[in-house]
């Protein structure tokens, strides 16, 4: 099947398990077709019945000090992943026109969110829970949702706002899960930080080709992005060694770190 064409029929698969391992057997290598502008059926992204999606004020995840907080924790980011699936994902198949190494950068960020989400409900599973066995919200894909009309704002609101939140959360989440001696959590942060780096410096790298495209200053355009889209306001502390790895430049490092 065409590759564009492929990932819509994928974010359509509701199983977040079958999901995933469809992503990973897919040939990244096969035909693109860009110029094909598909309507949106109803129903993408696929949601299972579980996890119930709740507003993020409404999660508790517990105490870390229990089993079951432990395990809520490892979920929320076996949660986090399989968004990440959709969302990359839905830039494939949304956004027509674009250079074939557009969409094979994202395939491989799908392909590298399965993985992740892999390991991590493997590990879950280890700690006598599943993913599903716990509420989560629905944050990543409500931004997805607002900026589905602009490629523009998606590349710049998604990977370089929210998913570069997690390389600032990345050591804090770390340190947490090590103290009680979840090393297998901090083996699996660690690859999901490496490859995270990856996947941010992918919405840089298209963010500032589409500033140019449209002759547009990257850092004063991001900033009347956030307030058009209402994307979260970032909080300290930054990982600054992880965002300067991802693309960002001093200019909005220090635009960051003033606000």
């Amino acid at each position: 099947m065409e590759l564009r064409a492929a990932c819509l029929q994928l974010l359509a698969q509701a199983d977040p398990v079958a999901k995933a391992q469809a992503v990973a057997a897919l040939d990244r290598m096969g035909a693109v077709d860009a110029a094909h502008v598909f309507a949106e059926p109803a129903g993408v992204p696929g949601r299972s019945l579980r996890p119930p999606l709740l507003p993020h004020t409404q999660i508790k995840s517990g105490s870390l000090a229990t089993p079951r907080g432990h395990a809520a924790l490892v979920h929320s980011i076996v949660h986090i992943e399989r968004n990440a699936i959709d969302l990359a994902l839905d830039i494939c198949w949304r956004f027509p026109g674009l250079p074939d190494a557009f969409y094979r950068d994202w395939l491989r960020v799908a392909f590298e969110e399965a993985y992740h989400f892999t390991l991590l409900r493997d590990h879950l599973l280890t700690l006598g829970y599943d993913y599903g066995d716990f509420p989560a919200h629905d944050g990543l894909w409500e931004m997805a949702e607002r900026t589905k009309g602009d490629l523009l704002a998606r590349v710049a609101l998604v990977p370089r706002t929210l998913e570069a939140r997690g390389l600032d959360a990345s050591p804090a989440v770390k340190a947490k899960l090590v103290s009680i001696g979840d090393s297998r959590s901090g083996e699996i942060l660690d690859i999901i930080l490496r490859d995270e780096i990856g996947h941010v410096a992918t919405g840089n790298r298209w963010y500032a080709w589409a500033c140019a495209q449209r002759s547009l200053d990257p850092v004063a355009t991001y900033g009347a992005l956030t307030t058009k889209y209402q994307a979260p306001k970032l909080k300290q502390p930054f990982n600054l060694e992880a965002r300067r790895a991802a693309g960002f430049t001093d200019a909005e490092l220090q635009l960051l770190q003033s606000d």
